[in-house]
């Protein structure tokens, strides 16, 4: 079983010291789905929503909310981040919109928080932005599906 490499060796935690790894391009995409009743979703789609274009909120929420990882869990380190993607669409057939975002560096730790982030945060944005009218949306599941780069190698999430 791998070690938890936030622990040190007396069970405290710590940030971990990255110094002595290589750059690397690593690149993670996460995923959550925020899920509503149908007119809540139409109300989205159709841009009636009084406080504006939810999508594009949320948006913008994410790609903030992946720089500002660091800032928000206490063992991450600040990243520089070369790209974040956030991918937003309606899914009417099950009444929920769905978040994929993609982040991407070349560095010497990885980006899965990153991307982790930017899905929870757009799903909160969605959510912020519409409880006026249904507060009893769901968020979730949020996941990650694939990282590549660094030591421990890449990770697909199985279909």
């Amino acid at each position: 079983m791998t070690q938890l490499t936030h622990l040190n060796a007396a069970g405290e935690a710590h940030m971990v010291d990255i110094s002595a790894k290589a750059d690397t391009v690593r690149e993670a995409r996460a995923e959550a789905f925020v899920t509503m009743q149908p007119a809540t979703l139409a109300m989205i789609l159709d841009g009636s929503h009084h406080k504006g274009d939810v999508f594009a909120t949320a948006r913008i929420a994410a790609i903030q909310a992946a720089k500002r990882t660091w800032e928000l869990i206490p063992l991450c380190h600040p990243l520089m981040l070369s790209k974040v993607e956030v991918n937003i669409s309606a899914q009417p057939e099950s009444n929920q919109v769905y978040i994929e975002t993609c982040c991407r560096l070349s560095g010497k730790t990885g980006v899965e928080m990153e991307a982790l982030t930017a899905a929870s945060v757009a799903a909160l944005t969605i959510y912020d932005m519409c409880k006026a009218v249904q507060k009893d949306m769901v968020i979730g599941p949020v996941r990650l599906l694939a990282k590549s780069g660094g030591k421990s190698g890449d990770f697909l999430v199985a279909s």
